[in-house]
C-alpha cells in the first residue's frame, strides 16, 4: 500500500534523527501497565510491534524478559539488532507473517496508528492470533476524531477513544486498563490514549 510504503520511506530517511529524539523518552508507565497484565511470573516472550531503533526491546531485555522486535523499516531493524542483540523481524505492518500462540504479550507503543484504517481489523486479528490465551496487548495511540492524516510522507489514523475501544474489542480482546499520557497533565494536554487488553482464555 502506498501509504505504508511512504511511511517506511520516511523512517528509513530519518532513522538516526528519530533515535536521537526518542531514545530518552520515559515510557516506564507503559512498561508497567503492560508487564502487569502478562500472565504468570515470566520471563515473558514479548513482541515489540513497531520497535523502531530498539529502545523498548532493550528495556524489556534488561528486565529479564525475552523480547522480539518487529518493524517495516530496515534501518530500524538493523539499529535495534545492533543495540539489543535481540531478534528483530523485518515485516511491513500490511503484510504480517506471525505464528499462532507465540507471544505472552504484544507491546504496540505509538505504532498501530500507522496502520491504514482499511486493514486495521486484519492487523489486530493477526496480533490476536499470535498471542497465547490469557496474554495481553498494549497500545498507545495519538488521540483524534477518527480522521486520517498524511503529512511529510507519514500516514496516521487518529482515532477517537470510543472508536479505538470498539475496534480492538471487535478483534476479540477485552479491556483491562486505559489511561491518558503524559501522566500528570490536564486532559486537553494528554495527547496519547493508552489501553491494555487481555486475550480470553
Amino acid at each position: 500500500m502506498e501509504y505504508a510504503k511512504s511511511t517506511i520511506q520516511y523512517y528509513e530517511q530519518n532513522a538516526e534523527q528519530f533515535w536521537q529524539g526518542t531514545r530518552d523518552h520515559d515510557v516506564t508507565q507503559n512498561y508497567d501497565a503492560f508487564l502487569d497484565a502478562l500472565p504468570g511470573k515470566g520471563p515473558h516472550k514479548i513482541l515489540d510491534f513497531g520497535c523502531g531503533p530498539g529502545r523498548d526491546i532493550a528495556a524489556f531485555k534488561n528486565l529479564g524478559h525475552d523480547p522480539v522486535g518487529l518493524d517495516g523499516t530496515l534501518n530500524f531493524v538493523n539499529m535495534a539488532e545492533k543495540h539489543t542483540g535481540c531478534e528483530v523481524l523485518h515485516q511491513d505492518f500490511t503484510s504480517l507473517d506471525l505464528d499462532a500462540g507465540v507471544f505472552d504479550g504484544v507491546f504496540a507503543n505509538a505504532s498501530l496508528f500507522h496502520v491504514p484504517k482499511n486493514i486495521i481489523n486484519e492487523v489486530l486479528e493477526t496480533i490476536f492470533v499470535s498471542i497465547i490465551d490469557g496474554g495481553a496487548l498494549f497500545s498507545s495511540n495519538p488521540r483524534g476524531n477518527d480522521q486520517e492524516s498524511y503529512s511529510n510522507g507519514r500516514y496516521g489514523a487518529y482515532y477517537s477513544d470510543k472508536a479505538w475501544l470498539n475496534l480492538v474489542k471487535s478483534s476479540g480482546f477485552f479491556l483491562i486498563d486505559q489511561y491518558y499520557r503524559p501522566k500528570g497533565f490536564p486532559r486537553e494536554q494528554q495527547h496519547w490514549f493508552a489501553t491494555v487488553w487481555r486475550k480470553p482464555i
